[in-house]
């Protein structure tokens, strides 16, 4: 049994992400604690299925990531800023009992195929983020708010598996699309996730719109 501490959230973490957190329930105060004395601080952050953040009593997802620490401040009365940064997909096999903070039996998910992906179809994917950013933008535009920045595709990873989840880091989905691209089983069905969830924030996008 691998024992992973855990931190449900409302919101998805993907692999290659940083995450701002403010520690300040007692119980992530000892997860924190305990965490700082591994050698390589890291804790799983899973997204909540139904219910709140605090006070427990959640329904988690069982696919998750791991997030390593890389920074952390003591602001006093225990409560602690931290930066962490999303490693590599988890499975969590079991839920343990949440005393005394959430825990999982928990083992590393690498993608389940070779990310066998050609350079076109990295291209297509490419312009169809950048058409959905110039309709973000058009929208932005007729609501008189500030247009989002261009995209950003230098520096992507040579992995196909991870050069998918930055990209689609940059795409305004919601947390639902955004758990589908994380389970994935590998990289071609991540592809086709963040296809299908582009499709999604297009549409929202457009019927907005014709408003």
């Amino acid at each position: 049994m691998a024992i992973t501490p855990m931190f449900p959230l409302g919101s998805v973490l993907l692999p290659g992400e940083k995450l701002p957190l403010h520690i300040f329930e007692p119980r992530y105060q000892q997860m924190l604690a305990e965490c700082m004395a591994m050698e390589d601080p890291n804790f799983g952050v899973v997204l909540i299925a139904r219910g709140h953040e605090a006070g427990g009593g959640d329904v988690r997802h069982d696919i998750a990531v791991r997030a390593h620490v890389v920074a952390h401040r003591e602001i006093g009365d225990g409560r602690h800023l931290v930066e962490c940064v999303a490693g590599e997909r988890i499975r969590v096999d079991a839920w343990l009992e949440d005393e005394p903070y959430p825990r999982a039996d928990a083992r590393a998910w690498p993608d389940e195929d070779d990310g066998t992906l050609t350079e076109s179809e990295f291209d297509e994917l490419r312009a169809k983020i950048t058409d959905l950013y110039r309709l973000v933008g058009s929208l932005a535009e007729a609501e008189g708010s500030q247009p989002p920045s261009d995209p950003e595709f230098s520096d992507l990873p040579a992995d196909p598996g991870e050069r998918l989840f930055m990209m689609a880091a940059q795409i305004p989905m919601g947390q639902s699309d955004r758990q589908d691209v994380l389970e994935a089983p590998g990289a071609a069905a991540r592809m086709q996730a963040i296809s299908e969830a582009i499709e999604n924030v297009a549409d929202i996008v457009r019927f907005r719109l014709l408003q």
